[in-house]
């Protein structure tokens, strides 16, 4: 019988196995048998439509214009928007932003660019 990894976060020798993952008891982590951490996959990439990753904070283009609920105005394709905040939104809308003369909207990463 092969002996079994310690958990990575308590410690614990009384780990088991459960299909493709090791099982710890005492603080019910758990984790692949590979070298990657399941609870741990890394925050999540979120690229622009021209491939830019784009992190919090930064300043974006819109690409197209876009009509938006309860507004007979459409957003303008080149409108500014600063200070994005990237979130897991309703759909695929994946940025929180405030966008000026529009006030608070989830975008698409897919219909921006980064300035």
């Amino acid at each position: 019988m092969s002996e079994l990894p310690a958990c990575p976060t308590c410690a614990s020798s009384y780990t088991y196995e459960m299909g493709a993952l090791f099982v710890c008891p005492e603080c019910a982590h758990e984790w692949s048998q590979t070298d990657g951490d399941i609870g741990d996959s890394g925050p999540r990439v979120i690229k622009d439509s021209a491939g830019n990753i784009l992190a919090d904070g930064d300043t974006v283009t819109i690409i197209k214009d876009m009509k938006v609920k309860g507004s007979s105005v459409p957003l303008k394709v080149g409108t500014k928007v600063k200070n994005i905040r990237l979130v897991d939104g309703p759909g695929d809308h994946d940025i929180d932003a405030k966008v000026d003369g529009f006030g608070p909207m989830n975008l698409k990463s897919s219909i921006v660019r980064k300035a």
